[in-house]
Order: structure tokens, then C-alpha cells, then sequence
């Protein structure tokens, strides 16, 4: 089964159960900063389950990626040698909040693991581990499953308790493991408890779904606070089981891995060895799949906090495509390999391929600069039994050499590393930092390529990008690393990517050379524009020029965003929050907080509202307040925000004021026009729509009038009657169902086979009908015109099926239809189940569906002894 198929079943099978279908939450968790990164599928839950939040549903159902590289729950040294571990992984999970626990959650895992509808594993192969306490999952294990005492084992808290982290939600879990051993070995008896914690340890037993049953919230002292309802937190590894159901030994041997690895393969020209040899290429597929979502979320390389577990991970990778003989940029052409793998389910990955490659490439050239002359002072170290602290700064300040990167290959070599020390030598260099900063900088001279060049002594840069888009200015500083040129201006009009605005685009040109700006970023409190040069840069004046047009649809974007955000504030009520936003020249996307969909009528009044504001043209005031004062005088701040002392306040007189650091237009009525595009759910208790405005509001209008003017046509009908001629339409349309549903129920089966056994008459007969309500209004239709008469009926459609219906005068003797449908279904290797009067399975093996009617006579002249 494709690993594709496996997450859609998951999610079908849990919707059917009244479960909500709830996105994946991102990788940096929003308000939590006990955790680095989401690391299960309960992150996006957890106010829920402490009973701070409320959602419009009690149960859940998520297919959520996860990163474990840091923090608490760290798998990084693991990975690529082991055959489980990863750094970015995908869990399914399903919750109840307060509203099923133990039973039907037991009961959920069963039915979607054994199931010959779902993933068919066999039962036999299945063990269950429970918490040594919980005496009431052990037995309601034995009850629903009927699965044998022996093969359910008690474990402790390291095994059987699960808590996100050191404090929040916490409580006892029961876990599911599949036997992996072959047949034989299965046969040679019930284990003991040490025998299976051996071979879970040897990977012969493999964990894939662990159901947690949330009773507490654990305190900073370690103190345990009862959570306000018992709940249901569940997590199923898709790579473990997509490895069990493709019959493969490893995770890495899934269709998840393999089209990377074979990339990989390609692109470094050496077979791939399934054993410890090919570690280099298992680390290479896991972290281009790490680094392509962590960029995708928006977390950027860095020296501290997340950036820097994304460094660890991208320099960790060019390690091993070292060891592979590469000395170019490996990974960043995998990160493509990664969107076709997984682009359809994450479409985050796909918009911002270009950006994840382009990092990617920077970073992995930035390391292999340097990394062989690190590589080459470890070897000079390899005699010593322990690498000092003074040795392993210089590997990580001079060749860019992570601490832990350091550590791992000197264990590799049976050396340790004093870290201790490392810390101290870290800690001197940076009060040496700030001291140069005083005194000046290094001569440029001396600089290597890839470092940052000092043309002004530190020169100070000034922002003029509120007043002007072009500047006559000259560099003061500029990083050249591979093709990628970094410029600080002194006097720069491009703003950087903040606040939900995106970055400026446009040109910088001098004498003799010219940078298309591709984007700007923020450099240690200033901003450096960003472009592609192929050549040595030999600074000099230059005329720095923004993308005009593009800049004035941004500033549209940006002041709708405050314009909507007041009417929606106006029209739904003062709960709403802003909670995210885009402001992007081709549209705009505002997040906030609202408890459920805005009504048509409302969306509508909302766009009037703003609308109305656009065209009575208020000019646009900003100007600098003092922090206390703004929110005094009832400017709105972002939740989270951290602002200083002095803040910019951009006010719209009577409608809106904000605090803001955007471009805005000078006055509303050049926004011009302003339509609203969607209107979703982008979290649970976050509502998010998505507007244009100006000249692609109006674009968009032309597009839905050809639209339109093409829908007209085919309906034979003007315009203005188009709705009118879709409602006699779909009424025609009810007629014709109505029809249809008699005619079916009509038709009783008798065009099929008829065998008399006894006093009651069996009815056998095919059809390609795949749809339940139709199959359902032919069996009634049966029902209802024989007595004492069964009818199977055999469904050969995209999901074949058994459908079997007993008139009432046979019920009232024993005969039920939900029996015979599955003593039917068990012929083929399938299994089902229904009411007494009409029953329906699924099939197996569809090849042995011919001997499951040959077999039907005899199957339902058992029954009706």
C-alpha cells in the first residue's frame, strides 16, 4: 500500500467516525515557547486539552509533521544509522476532547489496523503494551480484541507514559506493536516480558501507534493537575507503517525515501548499500526532507535557537555527501526530489521551492568553503584521546564547525570533547566581539570570501524607503559568497520581508556592474539587499531603485489589511485579533481570531465596509509615539509583538489606527478597488481571507464577467438569468432522482439467479452500482414486494462489495443479514457487518469474488437450517 493511500485512509476512516479533518499545524509552534519545534500531533491541541481553548468540535483527526533535532526529544545522531529514527516525520493522530476515552479509542485502532477495508494487518502478528497501573485498558484490550492476556504486556513510565514536555498535557498510553519475525519464528510460543522488550529492542517488534489517554497537566514543581475532561491523544508513525504494510525492513526502503535516495543516487554516481555503508545517503534523504520544511515554515539558518538546529542539519548533511566524494552542493537539488515526493499533500513546499533551494545552496556553499580544512585539523587531532575546548572553538569559529558536529565525529574516532571548555572559549569570543565593535573592524583585506567587508567602519545605514523608492547612495558594507552578493546601503529606500510585508524588489547599479534585487534581509540591525553575481564584486557610488509598481500594490495590499481588520472588528465584534498576514503585491491574506465561517451576508457587508472607506479617500496619518501613549490612544498591537519604547502609529482618521512598520498609500482612495477571493478555517479558532485590490481586484472582476459570460452561453440564457436557469435546472434534476430512486426500488434483483431452498426463495445477482443509497433503495424495493426471501447481491465497481437483504418474516426466524454478508465476505479474505434486515462487506481478494458466489448457495442453506 502507497504511503499516499495509507494517510488518505487514516483521515477517511476517522471522518466517517464524526471526526474533524484539521490541517497540519506548523513546524514553529505559535505561543508555546517550551517547545523548539512540533514534535507530535498534539502541539496544535494542547490549550485545548488544558481547557483554555475552545474548538467547534470535540474530536479530531490530523496528519501533522514533526521535527525531533533538538530540545527534549531529539533523534539527530540517531539518524541514518538506525532504521526508524528521523529528523522530520510525518504522525497520524486522532483526539477527543472530553469526548470518547479508553474504549472507543481502543476500538478505533483495532478496526483500522485489522480491517481488510483499512490496512488488513494480520491480528496474529499484533502485541499491545499497556501502563503497569492501568488495569482497565488491559482488560478492555481483551474485551473488544479478543486478543490473548499473554500478549499484552505491563511496562513502566519510560515506556508507557507520554508527556509532550517537562510541563502540559501528560498521561498513561497503551501502545500497538506488529510482530516483524517470519512465520516460523512467530509459532514458537507466547513470549515473556523480557523476551519482548529484547525484541522490540532488536526491531523485531516495531511500535506504530501509541494511544495516549490524557488525564493530567503537569506543573512546573512536577506536580500532577487533573486535567478538566479525560481525553485522547493519538500518534501513528506513517513511515513505520508504511514500512510494515510495503513488507520492507526499514523506514528508508519506503516510497517515502527511495524516489530521494535514488536522486541522490544520481547525483553522486555511487550505488546505494542497504547497510551501514550507506548511512551518507539515509542522512541525506532524511534532512533534505528536515531542511525543505523548516525553510518552508520560515525558519532560516542562523546561530541560535531553531536557525541554528537548521544549520546543525544542513552542515551535518554536506558532512556525509562529503564522505560521498562531493564537494558541491548536495542537498539543495534533493529539496526538488522532496516537493515531488510530498508537494501534493504540503503545498507550502511547493511555493516556496525556489527559496528553499536558493538557501539550501548558500548555506551548503558557505560550509564547504571551510569544511576541508576543519576535516584536515581533526585529522591532525585523531591521536588525542580528548579534543579541548580551545580546539573545538576554533573548529566551529574558523571552518564553521558546529559543537555537536565535532562531537560526533570524534566519537567516531573514539575520542571525547570538552565542552565544557567550548562554552568558555564561545562565551570569551563574543565579549571580544563586542569590544572590536567599539574599536572598529578588521582590515576589509583580510577578509575571506564569504565574510562580511566593512567598507565604513561600521557605517551607519539610514532608512528612506517611507519617502523615496530611489536612492543615489554607495555600499558600506557587502558579503560575496559563491553567486550570491549581499549589499548594505548606506542609504537604503528597499524594505525587508516584516510585519507580514514582503520584501522590495528592484535594482542597484554602479559604475560598471548592477545587482537585480532579489530580496532583502536583516543583517545584525541593518538590512542587506540580496541578488545574484557572478562576479568578483569591486564596490562602488551606485543608484539604488525599488520596483515601483510593484512597491504601490504592496502599500494597496498593506493598508486594506488595517482597513479590514477595523470592519471586521466593526461587523463581528471586538473578539477579533489579527493573527497573521501576507501583504504581497499580487494579493493580500489576513489571519484572525474568530470562532467560526463568516456568513455570505456579513462577508459581504465586511468588503462594503471597506469598500466604502476606500472611496471616501481618508488620508493616510503616520507618525512616532511613544509606546504607552499609542495604545492609549487605542492603536491596536499585535499579540506577541515586542516593541520598543518609541513606536510608529499609522492611523486612518475615524476608521483605523495601528501600530506598524509597512509602507502604506497617502491616502485610501488609492487602493481603488477591493474584492475579497476566500474566506477559510487556517487554524482551529482562526478564520483567514484573502483579498486583492487595484488593478487585480479589477482584473479579477473581468476574469468572473467572462466567466460568467461563458456560463450564460452554455445555459442558453443572458447573464442576468443564469441563476434563474440553474434553479430550474437543478429542479428538473430532483424530478429525474426522484425517478430514478422509484425505478430502483422497482428493480428487485429478479434479472439475477433464483434458488429455492426450502420455503424460501435466495435471489443472487451482479451490479457495477457503486453508490450506498442506491444499493440501499434496491434492497428495500426488495424487501418490500417478496416474503420470506433473501437477496446477495454482487457489487463490481471501483470497491467491490457484498450486499445481502432479508425480508422481516426471515429475521423473526434467526436469519440475519449482517451473518450471511460476512460467512460470504470471509471466502474472498474480506469481513463486514449490518443490521439483521440488510447488511453489506467488503472483499478481499476481488479475484476470488467467482468463488464466493459459487459458494453462496451453500453459505445461505447453512444459515437457513
Amino acid at each position: 500500500m502507497k504511503s499516499v493511500d495509507i494517510r488518505r485512509k487514516f483521515l477517511d476512516y476517522f471522518k466517517g467516525h464524526s471526526h474533524q479533518e484539521v490541517p497540519s499545524g506548523p513546524l514553529v509552534p505559535a505561543d508555546d515557547p517550551t517547545l523548539l519545534f512540533t514534535n507530535s500531533g498534539m502541539v496544535q491541541f494542547k490549550r485545548v486539552f488544558q481547557g483554555l481553548e475552545r474548538r467547534d468540535y470535540s474530536r479530531a483527526v490530523t496528519c501533522q509533521k514533526c521535527v525531533r533535532a533538538g530540545g527534549k526529544h531529539n533523534d539527530l545522531e540517531q539518524v541514518g544509522h538506525t532504521a526508524r529514527h528521523h529528523t522530520f516525520f510525518e504522525m497520524l493522530g486522532n483526539f477527543s476532547f472530553g469526548d470518547y476515552f479508553k474504549k472507543e479509542a481502543i476500538e478505533y485502532a483495532w478496526e483500522w489496523v485489522t480491517s481488510n477495508q483499512w490496512l488488513g494487518i494480520d491480528a496474529d502478528r499484533l502485541y499491545v503494551t499497556v501502563h503497569h497501573s492501568d488495569d482497565e485498558a488491559r482488560k478492555l484490550w481483551r474485551q473488544i480484541t479478543g486478543i490473548a492476556d499473554s500478549r499484552i504486556f505491563s511496562l513502566g513510565d519510560k515506556d508507557n507514559f507520554w508527556q509532550m514536555a517537562d510541563t502540559g498535557p501528560a498521561g498513561p498510553n497503551t501502545e500497538l506493536n506488529v510482530d516483524l519475525r517470519s512465520k516460523s519464528e512467530r509459532g514458537r510460543g507466547e513470549l515473556t516480558t523480557e523476551e519482548f522488550v529484547r525484541l522490540n529492542e532488536e526491531g523485531k517488534q516495531l511500535e506504530i501507534w501509541n494511544l495516549v489517554f490524557m488525564q493530567y497537566d503537569l506543573q512546573q514543581d512536577g506536580s500532577r493537575k487533573n486535567l478538566p475532561k479525560p481525553s485522547v491523544d493519538t500518534g501513528a508513525g506513517l513511515e513505520r507503517i508504511a514500512s510494515v504494510l510495503q513488507n520492507v525492513p526499514s523506514n528508508f526502503d519506503t516510497d517515502l525515501f527511495q524516489p530521494i535516495i535514488a536522486q541522490a543516487v544520481e547525483i553522486v554516481g555511487r550505488p546505494y548499500d542497504r547497510g551501514p555503508s550507506g548511512a551518507p545517503y539515509r542522512v541525506l534523504a532524511d534532512h533534505a526532507r528536515a531542511v525543505a520544511f523548516l525553510l518552508g515554515d520560515g525558519v532560516y539558518p542562523s546561530n541560535e535557537g531553531r536557525g541554528y538546529v537548521l544549520r546543525r542539519i544542513l552542515r551535518r548533511a554536506v558532512r556525509h555527501a562529503w564522505l560521498l566524494g562531493r564537494r558541491e552542493p548536495t542537498l539543495a537539488p534533493l529539496t526538488r526530489s522532496v516537493t515531488a515526493v510530498m508537494g501534493e499533500v504540503y503545498p507550502e513546499i511547493v511555493s516556496k521551492e525556489q527559496h528553499i533551494e536558493r538557501v539550501t545552496r548558500a548555506e551548503e556553499e558557505r560550509f564547504l568553503e571551510t569544511i576541508e580544512g576543519g576535516l584536515s585539523r581533526l585529522e591532525e587531532l585523531r591521536s588525542a584521546k580528548a579534543i579541548s575546548g580551545d580546539d573545538a572553538f576554533k573548529l566551529y569559529d574558523t571552518y564553521g564547525f558546529p559543537i555537536d558536529l565535532t562531537q560526533m565525529i570524534a566519537g567516531e574516532r573514539g575520542q571525547t570533547v570538552d565542552a565544557e571548555g567550548f562554552e568558555q572559549a564561545l562565551g570569551q569570543q563574543r565579549r571580544r566581539s563586542r569590544a572590536a565593535r567599539k574599536a572598529g573592524t578588521r582590515d576589509p583585506g583580510q577578509v575571506q570570501r564569504g565574510e562580511w567587508v566593512e567598507l565604513k567602519n561600521r557605517g551607519k545605514q539610514k532608512w528612506i524607503g517611507y519617502d523615496a523608492t530611489k536612492s543615489e547612495t554607495e555600499p558600506i558594507a557587502f558579503r560575496q559568497t559563491g553567486d550570491q552578493l549581499e549589499l548594505i546601503l548606506e542609504e537604503n529606500p528597499f524594505y525587508a520581508e516584516s510585519g507580514g510585508q514582503v520584501s522590495d524588489t528592484g535594482v542597484v547599479q554602479g559604475d560598471g556592474w548592477e545587482l537585480t534585487v532579489e530580496g532583502v534581509e536583516k543583517v545584525d540591525g541593518r538590512n542587506a539587499v540580496v541578488g545574484t553575481f557572478g562576479e568578483t564584486f569591486e564596490p562602488t557610488a551606485a543608484l539604488a531603485q525599488v520596483n515601483e509598481a510593484r512597491r504601490r500594490n504592496i502599500e494597496r495590499n498593506h493598508t486594506a489589511t488595517h482597513l479590514v481588520h477595523a470592519a471586521l472588528r466593526k461587523i463581528l465584534g471586538a473578539h477579533v485579533r489579527q493573527a497573521g498576514s501576507v501583504v504581497a503585491p499580487e494579493r493580500l491574506r489576513f489571519d484572525f481570531s474568530h470562532h467560526g465561517p463568516i456568513k455570505g451576508d456579513q462577508l459581504a457587508g465586511i468588503e462594503a465596509e471597506v469598500n466604502a472607506h476606500v472611496w471616501e479617500n481618508h488620508p493616510i496619518e503616520t507618525r512616532q509615539m511613544a509606546y504607552k501613549d499609542a495604545v492609549a490612544a487605542g492603536a491596536m498591537a499585535l499579540f506577541g509583538e515586542k516593541y520598543g519604547d518609541v513606536v510608529r502609529v499609522v492611523d486612518v482618521p475615524g476608521v483605523s489606527i495601528e501600530l506598524c512598520g509597512g509602507t502604506h498609500v497617502g491616502a485610501t482612495g488609492q487602493i481603488a478597488l477591493f474584492r475579497f477571493t476566500h474566506e477559510t478555517g487556517a487554524a482551529a479558532g482562526v478564520r483567514r481571507i484573502e483579498a486583492l485590490t487595484g488593478p487585480t481586484a479589477y482584473r479579477y472582476a473581468l476574469e468572473l464577467q467572462r466567466h460568467l459570460s461563458e456560463a450564460s452561453g452554455l445555459l442558453k440564457t443572458q447573464p442576468e438569468h443564469v441563476v434563474r436557469r440553474i434553479e430550474a435546472m437543478l429542479e428538473e434534476n430532483k424530478k429525474l432522482e426522484k425517478r430514478v430512486a422509484e425505478l430502483l426500488r422497482a428493480g428487485t434483483g429478479e434479472s439475477g439467479h433464483v434458488e429455492k431452498i426450502g420455503d424460501l426463495e435466495l435471489h443472487v445477482s451482479e451490479s457495477a452500482i457503486d453508490d450506498r443509497d442506491q444499493i440501499s433503495a434496491i434492497m428495500d424495493g426488495f424487501r418490500g414486494k417478496h416474503k420470506r426471501a433473501i437477496s446477495v447481491l454482487f457489487t463490481t465497481g471501483d470497491r467491490a462489495g457484498i450486499h445481502v437483504a432479508v425480508t422481516d418474516d426471515l429475521v423473526s426466524r434467526g436469519i440475519k443479514a449482517g451473518e450471511i454478508a460476512n460467512a460470504i465476505a470471509a471466502t474472498t479474505g474480506g469481513k463486514g457487518g449490518g443490521r439483521p434486515h440488510f447488511a453489506s462487506a467488503g472483499v478481499g481478494d476481488v479475484n476470488k469474488l467467482g468463488e464466493a458466489r459459487a459458494r453462496t448457495v451453500e453459505i445461505v442453506r447453512e444459515f437457513a437450517r
